[in-house]
């Protein structure tokens, strides 16, 4: 069936490019929502476009398209996984992809990565072909949490999930004041900074927080303007934390991505899980 199917593609490419008249890009993808070649960014974004970690790439040649397509890639690739979603396979997302533009989110259920104390991310440069992208932006997913939010003995942690088995994932305790919303806007200041320390300046910031989103996007320079104060005259309880945001984000291109808390994208649940495991974390 696979073969019939390649054969049937090659076909259609022949039929395409023939009437065309003009040699064009041929665009492959091997792990997407259907797999093969395809003569527009069009036709390939639609298989790749927010699909877990689409592997894909343009070539110049078919022959070179179809080899990449049937190439079973990486010892990783050749494995398999597990579906999380029962519905879409995953692929290790790569910097060579870039030329071709767009990748979706990582999905994962790989080993668990445990870092040391919040602070800024001075580790090792990590290689680029181990990050997810979507475009030319860095795809990054956070989240904060707190038990017993607003009540005694708070425990609040932050989780910062690059895609699987990443050496960037963090999980650890929010210093300070304990609460979710400090440590949602948190958990994004820990993103940025690892970027930061990566020279990363590009950016697809997932979070479930529309606070800290709206937050950094349309309420500081308000907050700013009218003396730290909100539109009913109330004191900004989190300045010290959106100033700390606001002094990381100069000279990123960040674009601020919400996502529904626990709707199963695992993304956000793999940071909301290293986030909990933050929590159980000494206090800092």
């Amino acid at each position: 069936m696979t073969r019939l199917l390649g054969a049937v593609q090659r076909v259609a490419l022949a039929a395409v490019r023939c009437s065309s008249g003009k040699p064009g890009m041929f665009y492959a993808v091997r792990r997407g929502r259907k797999a093969g070649v395809f003569l527009t960014w069009d036709e390939c974004r639609e298989q790749v476009d927010r699909f877990p970690a689409a592997r894909f790439k343009k070539f110049a040649t078919e022959k070179e398209a179809w080899a990449f397509v049937r190439n079973p890639g990486s010892p990783q690739d050749s494995q398999g996984h597990r579906d999380e979603c029962a519905q879409e396979p995953r692929a290790k997302a790569s910097k060579r992809l870039r030329e071709a533009l767009a990748t979706g989110e990582e999905e994962d259920s790989g080993p668990r990565t445990k870092l040391g104390k919040p602070s800024l991310g001075a580790t090792a440069p990590v290689g680029k072909d181990s990050f997810s992208y979507m475009g030319e932006h860095v795809v990054v997913y956070t989240d904060g949490c707190c038990s017993r939010n607003g009540r005694r003995r708070p425990r609040a942690g932050i989780g910062v999930y690059w895609g699987p088995g990443h050496p960037l994932n963090v999980g650890v305790r929010l210093p300070g004041r304990q609460t979710n919303q400090r440590a949602e806007i948190h958990a994004a200041c820990r993103a940025i900074e690892q970027a930061r320390a990566q020279d990363i300046d590009k950016l697809v910031l997932y979070t479930d927080s529309m606070f800290t989103i709206n937050g950094i996007t349309n309420w500081l320079q308000g907050w700013k303007e009218n003396g730290w104060r909100t539109s009913t005259g109330k004191e900004v309880i989190n300045r010290e934390d959106f100033l700390e945001l606001d002094r990381l984000v100069q000279g990123m291109d960040i674009r601020w991505m919400h996502v529904p808390g626990h709707s199963g994208l695992v993304g956000n649940e793999e940071a909301d899980r290293l986030a909990k495991e933050g929590a159980k974390q000494p206090d800092v």
